[in-house]
């Protein structure tokens, strides 16, 4: 098995990859720039019996999602699992943004699923998985997170156009948004904060706490198997019954 994670040397991405290292599988760890974070993660799924190939590329454009896919094909003739992460976590209000870093951000976080899928095509094949990393941002308004949110609500859009383009190769393409989690973007957006952040929404939320990696990971592998091929176009939030509107 081939699984390509776009985002996979940190936070989310890494602890998917983490689930699927345990069982030997081919893992394309995509990432933009952070080389040592690439390296440890290669040292700690190939301690967990993976066999990891870190590749730094740029999903945010067409050139940047072929280049990844074209190295991935110099080693597999095949993806069995597509997983989008890619995230630029822009903070602020919308209004005080630089117009062309608002640009990107947006095209990383949304429009470029449709990037890698386009680009992806000539290594998808019957009982491929595609999964995309989206949050509750695309749905509730989270401040400072505009960017985020907006870009991953477009994303869930076009995953859904996705579907009746993809279904008739028996490719299937979901969501899942986990809840809170203290990640490296999660920092990255809300600063000093963060603490303070956390321990507001564990306060807040049903099941007492915030949500750990565990807690997604296997929802993960579940969509990634044969018993979930009919399930198409869906956006699974995991976050212990906090915000249940979304």
């Amino acid at each position: 098995m081939a699984v390509l994670i776009v985002g996979g040397v940190k936070g989310v991405g890494l602890a998917i990859a983490r689930r699927f290292a345990a069982k030997g599988r081919d893992l394309f760890l995509a990432y933009r720039a952070d080389s040592g974070a690439a390296n440890r993660a290669c040292a700690e799924i190939a301690a967990l019996g993976g066999r990891p190939h870190a590749i730094q590329a740029d999903v945010g454009t067409p050139e940047g999602a072929r280049d990844l896919i074209r190295q991935v094909a110099e080693q597999t003739d095949r993806l069995d699992l597509i997983v989008h992460g890619a995230v630029t976590a822009l903070a602020g209000p919308l209004l005080g943004l630089d117009p062309a870093a608002f640009a990107q951000a947006i095209l990383v976080n949304g429009a470029s699923l449709v990037f890698l899928v386009q680009a992806a095509q000539p290594l998808i094949r019957r009982g491929t998985s595609i999964v995309f990393l989206s949050s509750r941002g695309s749905r509730q308004i989270v401040p400072n997170y505009g960017t985020v949110g907006a870009g991953k609500a477009l994303a869930e859009s076009l995953m859904r156009y996705l579907v009746p383009e993809l279904a008739p190769l028996g490719v299937r393409i979901n969501a899942i948004a986990p809840g809170t989690l203290d990640t490296e973007a999660v920092r990255q957006l809300f600063g000093e904060g963060t603490d303070g952040f956390l321990a507001s929404e564990a306060a807040g939320n049903p099941s007492g706490r915030n949500i750990a990696h565990d807690d997604y990971v296997g929802l993960v592998e579940f969509l990634a198997g044969p018993e979930a091929s009919m399930i198409q176009g869906q956006v699974v939030f995991v976050n212990g019954g906090q915000y249940v509107i979304a």
